[in-house]
């Protein structure tokens, strides 16, 4: 018999008591629903948002800062403090973060602070259960809007799931975080042959000028474009869409094969939207994703914060461009403008980039594919690894966080 076991059994052998997420926490609250026009940039106190809250960790590495206490008094803020735990709710739904450190911020209405009871339920076992699959479900299904989903807040109050003892949830947090820092430790190691092709990368893609002429990214583009953002308060522009509609948030320096959200062909026909051919290199130009690349891999349209570049083939391999691109990231980061830290076609057009031959392009980019595969593929080596353990990870979180329910 396990020790977890031996704890159930001694402590709550008849089930578990299954409560509302509103009845184990002490406050839970959103953050602004828009935020302030006169915004500042720079200052002491980060404004918090879903894509700051991944994997677990709370990332302020793209996020903006405002400058002073009056500002932070006059919006809605919070004190986040150690053990308090992070909930998107709106967007990228269903991500979750505990609190390491105390940290004064505001927060935009896509996050949801909750601050649970620790009399009743220990910070850990909230968040692992927050991500259990049936609650993730719950999440999605129950999720509104039709551009964005959303959870109201009441919604999230609504979540329900077991509390066993702080006992059983001191040693499922020990199980758990057990299998966390083995997959960490595959990723860390995964992080630096990422590294490794990086530089492999760069190296390919430095040519001595006798090799190689350097251009303009422009004299190599066929037609580049933007896209649009049709009304959200319209839904007709939404509602049973069949046509699909890339954002910045698909833009990740991969390949494209499908996306999440679609419009519909009144939306085409009344808005800035334009369709784009597959296998356009697409740069995302607008905050935090401002620099990012990736190759749509069918037809779609995209919205505004996508810039579409559809590559002339007799000049280049619009693979080797998207390396090229990609190997640009720095230098793009670097040109970023104004409060939102945008791009624009001119700045990312003007890139200067080597290109070699036709075929000489062609060999840099099986060289990459390779190195890419090896540090991207599902189905080899260590993201491969990775995957699997991942799998067995909420395979037994799910096990582990299934109680039978304590009947009155």
């Amino acid at each position: 018999m396990s020790k977890l076991d031996e704890l159930i059994k001694e402590f709550c052998p008849n089930g578990v008591e299954y409560k509302l997420l509103s009845d184990i926490t002490i406050k839970f609250t959103d953050g602004m629903h828009t935020l302030p026009k006169d915004i500042r940039t720079i200052g002491d106190y980060p404004i918090l948002s879903a894509q700051n809250v991944n994997n677990g960790e709370i990332d302020l590495c793209t996020t903006k800062y405002v400058m002073d206490d009056i500002f932070q008094k006059e919006n809605k803020r919070t004190d986040i403090r150690k053990g308090d735990v992070l909930l998107t709710i709106v967007g990228a739904i269903g991500r979750v973060a505990v609190v390491k450190d105390n940290l004064r911020a505001l927060f935009q209405r896509s996050v949801c602070v909750i601050k649970p009871d620790k009399n009743v339920i220990i910070p850990e076992y909230l968040g692992y259960t927050l991500k259990a699959t049936v609650i993730q479900s719950y999440m999605q299904v129950n999720a509104h809007g039709a551009a964005q989903k959303g959870l109201y807040l009441d919604q999230v109050g609504k979540l329900r799931f077991p509390v066993p003892p702080l006992e059983v949830q001191r040693e499922i947090v020990h199980i758990l975080d057990s299998f966390t820092l083995l997959t960490a430790e595959l990723t860390a190691e995964l992080t630096a042959r990422r590294k490794q092709y990086e530089y492999y990368r760069n190296k390919l893609l430095s040519f001595d000028t006798k090799v190689a002429s350097v251009v303009e990214l422009r004299s190599v583009v066929k037609k580049s474009c933007s896209g649009a953002t049709p009304a959200k308060g319209n839904s007709d522009y939404y509602e049973g869409g069949t046509i699909p509609w890339l954002r910045t948030q698909d833009v990740r320096f991969n390949e494209i094969y499908q996306v999440d959200s679609y419009i519909t062909e009144l939306a085409v026909a009344e808005t800035g939207v334009k369709w784009i051919s597959e296998n356009c290199v697409i740069v995302a130009i607008s905050g935090a994703t401002a620099g990012r690349c990736a190759i749509n891999k069918f037809r779609t349209t995209t919205n505004q914060h996508c810039l579409n570049l559809e590559i002339d083939a007799d000049k280049a391999s619009y693979k080797y461009i998207f390396y090229c691109v990609t190997n640009k990231f720095d230098e793009l980061i670097a040109k970023k403008q104004g409060a939102r830290g945008d791009l624009n076609s001119s700045l990312v057009l003007g890139l200067r980039i080597p290109l070699p031959s036709l075929e000489v392009q062609n060999k840099i980019v099986n060289v990459l594919d390779n190195f890419d595969t090896i540090c991207s593929d599902l189905n080899i080596g260590l993201p491969a690894e990775i995957e699997a353990r991942q799998k067995q990870y909420e395979y037994y979180r799910d096990k582990l966080l299934t109680f039978k329910e304590l009947s009155e």
